[in-house]
């Protein structure tokens, strides 16, 4: 089965940092694209950010240049790298793989690991 862990949330300032890792495993393997998510009460989970096996890139706008994603293929780890954190980028942080999310009837996921950026 697939399994996801994700840690390093907690609570920071505005215009602090956390780093999130993302530890993987199962049918989750051989996915090219792999990606964080972040959820609020009420709201949908969105896209922040994606990383392929070679590397490409992609983040949602309210992010970039903020966040820095990256993988370790050879260890299964993903990693965001938030800086100049922000009030709105408080929410439940989640990896996963955007073509699995995307799937008919998928619905795996970690438990996620929850940002909180308060003064």
């Amino acid at each position: 089965q697939v399994q996801l862990v994700e840690s390093g949330g907690g609570l920071v300032q505005p215009g602090g940092s956390l780093r999130l890792s993302c530890v993987y495993s199962g049918p989750i393997f051989g996915i090219y694209i792999m990606g964080w998510y972040r959820q609020v009460p009420g709201k949908q989970r969105e896209l922040v950010a994606s990383i392929g096996r070679g590397g490409n890139i992609d983040y949602a706008d309210s992010v970039k240049g903020r966040f820095t994603i990256s993988r370790d293929n050879a260890d299964n780890t993903m990693y965001l790298q938030m800086n100049s954190l922000k009030p709105e980028d408080t929410a439940v942080y989640y990896c996963n793989a955007p073509s699995l999310v995307n799937s008919k009837g998928y619905d795996d996921w970690g438990q996620g690991t929850q940002v909180t950026v308060s003064s």
